[in-house]
């Protein structure tokens, strides 16, 4: 159990990118570089981050760079609450076995590094059209292969087992036409793979976004949809973005904002989630704009709720008494 004052609230590297300016991966980035990107965050008031393989794939490093990564985590004052797997599904149509295989040595690295959570999905790599857009979301992108549903929780079990047998927990992020692609799904996917290390990433903000009804992702509204998923979920990729639909003209429109400004009343769901049992870490997320910065005054918002349900009557014993 954590306190509101210690609860693990990330930020997500993502928007770093893969390459530096010089178009060197990350990976392969000096250290200075790595220190650079990391005290950004530090100085934005993060203590945690979520490296996520899209901006440092910690896999692909060899054991001395996984030490230099650490001595410069540790020296920017920053530590690991989770780690996440983007765009590497276990069951991809051309990479599934090196997937899995990166996913398992995540799981061995999360524990080096103190994370609690190796976070991964069924979402595959954008199309040409998705890369060109705006937003990649408006583009039609990747459709899991019924077929492969069979595969995909044997292979999610799999990685439970593991995740279990080093005393952490794989998470799954809720992405749109994948086998977790609507709220109803997602709860009938986990309750297949039934195991005690295996839980939901209710990253709802990836429904909020889409130009389609909510009513075919699972419910009428954003506290529908988090009202079936919430009691399954071990952690939490947390973004906002407005949405406005006209039934007259069938058209839509969505805009990444920060939490308290968007569709979704974040205060009222994380203190539901609370109530449902939720203790897994946050990881703060966005697109486009500042996005650490962004991120950075979503980490002050969540913490000021977590403050306000920790004194209250109704919420406090859902945190450690002294």
């Amino acid at each position: 159990m954590f306190t509101a004052e210690n609860w693990p609230i990330a930020g997500n590297m993502l928007a770093f990118g893969s390459e530096t300016p010089e178009g060197i991966p990350v990976w392969e980035a000096p250290v200075e570089y790595w220190a650079d990107c990391l005290r950004q965050m530090r100085e934005l008031g993060f203590d945690h981050i979520d490296p996520t393989d899209a901006w440092l794939p910690l896999q692909r490093l060899t054991d001395d760079r996984l030490r230099e990564f650490k001595e410069v985590l540790h020296g920017e004052g920053l530590g690991i609450s989770s780690i996440s797997m983007t765009r590497n599904s276990v069951v991809d149509a051309h990479n599934a076995d090196r997937n899995l295989a990166d996913a398992h040595r995540l799981m061995d690295i999360a524990v080096e590094f103190g994370a609690t959570i190796v976070n991964t999905g069924f979402m595959q790599a954008l199309t040409p059209a998705q890369s060109k857009a705006t937003w990649f979301w408006l583009e039609k992108g990747h459709h899991d292969d019924p077929s492969l549903r069979p595969l995909a929780i044997e292979r999610i079990r799999e990685l439970g087992d593991h995740a279990q047998a080093n005393g952490i927990q794989l998470s799954l992020e809720m992405y749109e036409d994948t086998f977790i692609g609507t709220a109803d799904a997602a709860v009938d996917f986990i309750t297949d793979v039934d195991h005690a290390a295996v839980g939901l990433n209710p990253d709802l903000g990836n429904f909020v976004r889409l130009h389609r009804p909510l009513s075919t992702l699972g419910g009428d509204n954003p506290d529908e949809l988090y009202e079936k998923v919430l009691p399954h979920s071990n952690f939490w990729h947390i973004k906002n973005y407005t949405r406005d639909e006209d039934p007259a003209t069938g058209s839509y429109s969505s805009v990444p904002v920060p939490l308290k400004y968007g569709v979704v009343n974040y205060r009222r769901v994380i203190r539901r989630a609370l109530e449902l049992g939720y203790t897994g870490p946050f990881c703060c997320e966005h697109y486009g704009s500042d996005s650490i910065g962004v991120c950075a005054e979503n980490k002050d918002y969540i913490r000021q709720v977590l403050h306000s349900a920790e004194k209250s009557p109704l919420l406090g014993a859902v945190f450690p008494r002294s």
